[in-house]
């Protein structure tokens, strides 16, 4: 290492010499020229490789064609505004609701246009898929699961799926495990109460989220909201962090060679996805175990049973594969519905007067909490009639959704040359992503005032959400099941508690990654409505 720093030093200070004819005991006469050679060769190298990368990027591209979107950039330039991407992205789609980022092999297409949206995922949703750059990214996490495939894969698990949700045993299920732990969070959240001490809501909610979906979708109890399971605890830092390390490679140019060397960021990835992988296995593996004991037990409600009994047809479905099948219910469960939540308190803090209209619907609706004896009789009240009668609720829902979608940015990449209904022409391999996060912002989809939040705009049957919970073929299969566990969560703390923000100068953004966590949490302090 001496010894280079010491070759280095020569060699710059003969460049300093040369250009400032300053003398230097370092003169190109007295300089060895190996010494120069194995300097000059790879600096060489590097002059040559970072020229073709840039030609490679720039050149037949039609930067200059009216036929195709602006170009604002290269796709390394998000690597300066990768911490509030979405709203360097949102700033861009006011100017131009379809632009494009040049990349070495491709142009890639962002837009907000709904009619474009539309042609990606409904009307010439066979043109496109996710791409192998898409897929070599995202595989290490998903493997070969749903939000990671096209083809045959893709539309087994996809019909597999769509029958388990539909199911009325897969519903019932889902609803007894969604009131038990709204239930244990309403205890949680009157502990801090009762003391006067703020918490982490979104903390509390991803717990509980996870709770329900490995209830849901294993059939075990993590037990993480009474703070007894160091393992699912373990497992959600990995999991959340992973999608935060997968998401970098999309603006990081040398995450190959990162992950080949075993360095960095990668190595942190190897290691989540490691303990991850693990985790799930050995679940699947204890499961197999309890379904051949007991070929007649309730186990089979949940969505792992389900699976491994559907796997005895199929010899493709082994364990690594309903894993990956799995770990993609997993962030759609955990984290949409965790994250949805987080920003509708958030927004209910801002905006108190909308906090009141809900807790008026629930009390019309699922009456008041001294009509019952205890939390669970009142949570029991929260059946599916009154469910659908929340309309107001399900407004500000939907509300949140649009200024904070659960997926700020989605796309597909072009299987063949198109033209998209806005006019512009993309190329062949051309990705192309749509930006829900910027679209809930934007004026000329929902007006002036399209950066309020007003619940008011839902409760108009002409609004539709395509491009929240995706459309098309693709459409979101856990929209009603993510519905269902938001309202009864929200029933059962909103009625019981009001909340405040603990810090109202905090400024509150959020972490970048697939799915749109806050950045730190969001500190809230609840004071009880009536005793407990």
């Amino acid at each position: 290492m001496n010894a280079l720093k010491e070759i280095l030093k020569q060699f710059l200070l003969v460049l300093v010499s040369h250009f400032t004819n300053k003398k230097s005991r370092y003169s190109y006469p007295k300089m060895n020229m190996i010494i120069f050679t194995s300097i000059a060769t790879p600096l060489l190298l590097i002059i040559i490789t970072l020229s073709s990368f840039i030609l490679k990027t720039f050149i037949g591209k039609s930067i200059k064609s009216p036929k195709y979107p602006p170009v604002i950039g290269t796709v390394f330039g998000q690597l300066l505004y990768f911490n509030k991407l979405h709203d360097y992205f949102t700033e861009i789609a006011h100017k131009h609701p379809t632009f494009r980022l040049l990349a070495p092999d491709q142009s890639e297409l962002y837009t907000t246009d709904a009619r474009n949206i539309e042609h990606i995922l409904r009307t010439n949703f066979d043109n496109y898929s996710k791409g192998e750059n898409n897929k070599d990214i995202v595989t290490d996490l998903f493997g070969n699961g749903i939000f990671a495939v096209d083809g045959v894969k893709w539309k087994q698990q996809r019909k597999l799926a769509s029958f388990e949700f539909s199911t009325r045993v897969l519903r019932d299920f889902s609803c007894k495990v969604f009131r038990k732990n709204a239930t244990k969070l309403v205890r949680v959240v009157s502990d801090f109460a009762k003391v006067n001490r703020d918490f982490d809501v979104q903390n509390l909610l991803m717990q509980c989220t996870l709770e329900s979906i490995f209830k849901v979708g294993f059939g075990v109890d993590l037990n993480c909201l009474e703070g007894s399971s160091e393992e699912g605890s373990a497992f959600i830092k990995a999991f959340d962090d992973s999608n935060a390390l997968i998401y970098w490679r999309y603006v990081d140019p040398f995450w190959k060679l990162k992950r080949y060397l075993n360095i960095g960021c990668e190595a942190s990835l190897r290691n989540n996805i490691k303990l991850i992988n693990d985790f799930v296995l050995n679940l699947i593996s204890k499961k197999r175990k309890q379904l051949g004991t007991n070929q007649h037990s309730n186990e089979k409600e949940d969505i792992l049973s389900r699976f491994l009994i559907e796997s005895k047809k199929d010899p493709m479905m082994n364990d690594q594969y309903l894993m990956d099948i799995i770990l993609n219910f997993l962030i759609a469960g955990k984290d949409t519905s965790a994250n949805t939540l987080s920003w509708f308190f958030y927004m209910l803090c801002k905006n108190p007067l909308v906090q009141e209209k809900i807790v008026l619907e629930i009390e019309k609706l699922a009456g008041s909490q001294e009509n019952a004896a205890t939390i669970e009789d009142f949570v029991d009240k929260i059946t599916d009639e009154v469910l659908e009668k929340m309309h107001y609720l399900h407004a500000a829902l939907s509300e949140t959704l649009r200024l904070y979608p659960a997926v700020p940015l989605d796309g597909r990449v072009a299987d063949m040359d198109d033209n998209l209904p806005d006019g512009f022409k993309l190329k062949k391999g051309d990705s192309v992503y749509y930006i829900s996060y910027a679209m809930g912002r934007m004026p000329y989809i929902w007006g002036d005032d399209a950066e309020d939040f007003k619940p008011e705009r839902w409760l108009n049957d002409n609004v539709s959400n395509m491009a929240i919970l995706q459309g098309g073929p693709r459409i979101c299969l856990g929209k009603d099941f993510a519905y269902r566990q938001m309202k009864i969560m929200s029933i059962a703390v909103l009625r019981f508690f009001m909340f405040k923000l603990a810090d109202e100068s905090r400024k509150v953004t959020y972490r970048t990654m697939f799915t749109l966590h806050i950045e730190g949490g969001l500190h809230l302090l609840a004071v009880a409505r009536t005793s407990l």
